[in-house]
């Protein structure tokens, strides 16, 4: 099951490794001046890992993933004993690697505390930094953003976008108007949304079958297929498409940021879930249970909760995204007008309102077989 990014792809951003032969090599070494990171696209910048390595004196190595289920999977294949941290999107910690003994507890005295001063949505303790049972706290969080589809506003309004939501897709007026973005995980999800159908649970032969039916809908009636975020927002500047299936905050920012304003990630106002209509991907990041652990994962846990060390995470590898840390003062005053834009700042409590928590959908396997079928079809 592919997740949030197998959009790697699309910012032509390949798997980065440091220095990876040492990773394999130094794994049952002494561990105090190394440190090795899973993670998505981001932490693995120069920009996010230098300072720490100046500060630490650290080899510092990391590679970035193509999906959560293949990071995990490397865990699970006895790489456990390689990394120190791995950073996924929120379901993948509490539901799956705490239980299965992949990651372990943070000491909650030293890390709780910055929960404080993290955006309300993440206060409480945030429950995807939590176990199952709440005794636990297993990871922390940082990036996130909603993620649905994207409009030019000068042919879309905002408002009409949101109040019809994924069902603008289905209007016969805008057949061959717009794109799919094939991130292929996200794209199942958003045509379950399309079809009033919530993704995140076990699914009726009704549903599946609404399902199939917005899905070949779907791709019928878009004019291009890429999984380049690039050339997507490049169609919709141009003129090409009126809207993509599939973006938000993280495929819009760029062209936002190079002044195309126009360019909007859209959260609709209505849906399956209890009434929301968006998802949020929310990225959370967890101390390996490697047997010979770095003492640096949690030094680093910390370090990513400075202004600078947050703003570097915000604003790397060409797509930008909110953090977690924003309603900190020293944070906030890092960002300036212009990227405040291209993040969508202005919309972004009102978008989280209207969100769902991204989760797993336990019939994938089934509804990647339609979607594929659909595609070929199309």
């Amino acid at each position: 099951m592919t997740n949030r990014r197998d959009f790697l792809k699309a910012t032509g951003t390949a798997a980065t490794v440091v220095g990876f032969p040492t990773i394999f090599r130094s794994a049952h070494a002494a561990r105090e001046n190394e440190m090795n990171i899973l993670c998505w696209e981001g932490y693995n910048s120069d920009e996010v890992l230098d300072p720490f390595r100046k500060r630490t004196g650290a080899k510092v190595s990391a590679e970035s993933g193509t999906s959560d289920p293949d990071m995990i999977n490397k865990l699970r294949a006895g790489e456990i004993n390689v990394w120190d941290l791995i950073n996924v999107n929120q379901p993948w910690a509490r539901e799956q690697m705490f239980p299965e003994g992949l990651i372990k507890p943070l000491n909650r005295d030293r890390f709780e505390k910055y929960f404080d001063n993290m955006m309300a949505a993440f206060q409480g303790p945030y429950k995807w930094s939590l176990d199952q049972s709440g005794q636990h706290l297993i990871g922390m969080v940082q990036r996130f953003g909603p993620f649905s589809f994207v409009v030019n506003t000068n042919k879309i309004s905002r408002q009409t976008a949101e109040d019809e939501g994924f069902k603008l897709f289905l209007d016969s007026a805008m057949s061959g108007r717009y794109g799919v973005l094939t991130y292929d995980n996200w794209n199942i999800m958003h045509m379950c949304v399309t079809a009033d159908v919530d993704p995140f649970k076990v699914h009726t032969e009704g549903e599946m079958a609404a399902y199939e039916k917005a899905a070949r809908q779907i791709f019928s009636g878009s004019k291009l297929q890429t999984d380049d975020l690039v050339q997507m927002n490049t169609a919709l500047v141009n003129g090409e498409i009126d809207a993509y299936f599939t973006g938000g905050t993280y495929t819009a920012s760029p062209a936002r940021f190079d002044g195309e304003t126009q360019v909007r990630g859209i959260t609709p106002k209505s849906g399956p879930f209890g009434g929301k209509g968006g998802i949020v991907w929310v990225e959370v990041t967890s101390v390996v249970n490697n047997p010979n652990v770095s003492p640096l994962a949690e030094d680093f846990l910390e370090y990513a909760q400075e202004p600078d060390a947050s703003k570097a995470v915000a604003f790397s590898e060409g797509t930008y995204n909110p953090v977690s840390q924003m309603s900190d003062p020293k944070v906030f005053s890092k960002f300036d007008k212009d990227e405040l834009n291209a993040i969508q700042w202005d919309s972004l409590e009102e978008e989280l309102a209207n969100s769902t928590d991204y989760g797993i959908n336990p019939d994938y396997d089934k509804m990647i077989e339609i979607y594929n079928a659909a595609k070929r079809e199309a």
